[in-house]
C-alpha cells in the first residue's frame, strides 16, 4: 500500500520551499533574513522613505506655519548676528573700496558719487529714499514669503530655499571681504545722506553704528533680496501690471542704493551672482527650478515651454 496522502503533500512542499528558497507554506516569513542580509520589511520601509523623499522633491509639501515663523525668526536672528559678529577689519574694508572704486572708474561705469551728489539736492527725494532704504528690504521681503505661502504653497519651500542659500554665501562675503560703502569711503569725497538729512536709513550712521558691522557692504542684499523679490512676483503673478511692478522693485532698488551712497555697482553684482547661486542649490535639490513646482502639494508640475521637432509642420497639423 502507499503512504498517506498527507505526508506526500507536506513532503511536496517543503521540496518546493527549498527549491525556491522560501518557507514551507503557513511558517512566518517576516523578519526572517534574505540572502543579501536584509529583511522584507526593511527594503519595504526603505523604498517607502525614498518614495516619500522623491515625491517630496518633485511636490514639496507646504511646511506648518509655526514651524516657518520659527524657522524665519531664527535665521533673521543668527543672520544679523554673525553679520555684526565679523570684525571690522577697517584698514582692509577702505582698501577694498578703494580697488573698487578705481576699477569701475577705469571701465567707464564709475557714476556713483555723480548720482549722489545729484539726488541729494533734492531733499524730498532723498529723505524718501533713505526710508525706502530702511524699510521695504524687509517689509517687502516678507509680503512675498507670506504671499507664496498662501498662494503657492507647492512652490513655497523651494522658493524659501533660495533666498535661504543666497544670504548664506552673503555671510561669507562680508567675512571674506570686508568693504566700506561709499558714504564711509575715505576720502571719496560721497554724501553721508542719513546724517546729512537727520534721517534713518542704514546701520552705518547714527547710534546703530556702534553695534552694528559697518563694513558688512559686499555683496548687497538689499539687490539679492529685492531680485528675488522681483522674479517671484513675475513669473508667479497672474496680473500683467504686477509682474512689472515685480520687475521695477529691484531695478528702483539699485537707483536708492547708489543714491543714497550704501553700495558701489559691484556690490549689486555680488548680490546677483549670490541669488544665482540660491537657484542653482534649490534646483539641484527638488530637481526643478523653484517656480516650475506645482502650485499646491501634489499637483502637476509646470513644464518647460517646448518648440516643434519638425519645424516645416503646420500649425494644427496631425489634430482631428
Amino acid at each position: 500500500m502507499g503512504e498517506p496522502t498527507e505526508i506526500h503533500a507536506a513532503d511536496a512542499d517543503r521540496a518546493g520551499a527549498a527549491s525556491t528558497g522560501g518557507s514551507v507554506p503557513g511558517e512566518a516569513t517576516t523578519g526572517r533574513p534574505l540572502p543579501d542580509g536584509a529583511t522584507r520589511a526593511a527594503r519595504t520601509r526603505s523604498a517607502a522613505l525614498r518614495g516619500r523623499i522623491r515625491d517630496q522633491r518633485r511636490s514639496p509639501a507646504r511646511p506648518r506655519l509655526w514651524f516657518e515663523l520659527a524657522l524665519i525668526g531664527v535665521s533673521y536672528w543668527l543672520y544679523s548676528l554673525v553679520r555684526n559678529a565679523v570684525p571690522e577689519q577697517a584698514a582692509a574694508a577702505q582698501r577694498h573700496a578703494t580697488w573698487i572704486w578705481d576699477f569701475e572708474r577705469a571701465v567707464g561705469v564709475g557714476i556713483e558719487r555723480a548720482v549722489n551728489h545729484t539726488v541729494n539736492r533734492a531733499e524730498w527725494l532723498i529723505v524718501g529714499m533713505n526710508y525706502y532704504y530702511a524699510t521695504l528690504h524687509f517689509i517687502v521681503t516678507i509680503s512675498v514669503l507670506v504671499w507664496l505661502y498662501r498662494r503657492h504653497p507647492g512652490r513655497y519651500a523651494a522658493a524659501r530655499t533660495v533666498l535661504f542659500v543666497t544670504t548664506g554665501i552673503a555671510l561669507v562675503g562680508f567675512y571674506c571681504f570686508p568693504l566700506a560703502p561709499p558714504r564711509l569711503m575715505t576720502g571719496g569725497r560721497f554724501v553721508d545722506t542719513v546724517a546729512v538729512h537727520h534721517t534713518w536709513g542704514s546701520m552705518a550712521s547714527g547710534p546703530a553704528a556702534h553695534v552694528s558691522n559697518q563694513y558688512a557692504a559686499m555683496p548687497s542684499m538689499h539687490i539679492g533680496w529685492s531680485l528675488w523679490c522681483g522674479l517671484t512676483i513675475f513669473f508667479l503673478a497672474r496680473r500683467t501690471w504686477v509682474r512689472v511692478l515685480g520687475l521695477l522693485y529691484p531695478a528702483a532698488t539699485l537707483v536708492v542704493i547708489v543714491s543714497t551712497a550704501n553700495h558701489f555697482w559691484m556690490d549689486a553684482v555680488g548680490g546677483m551672482i549670490c541669488l544665482a547661486v540660491g537657484f542653482l542649490a534649490a534646483r539641484l535639490l527638488y530637481h526643478a527650478w523653484a517656480y516650475q513646482l506645482p502650485r499646491r502639494p501634489g499637483g502637476a508640475a509646470q513644464r518647460p515651454v517646448t518648440v516643434p521637432v519638425d519645424w516645416s509642420a503646420p500649425v494644427g497639423a496631425g489634430r482631428r
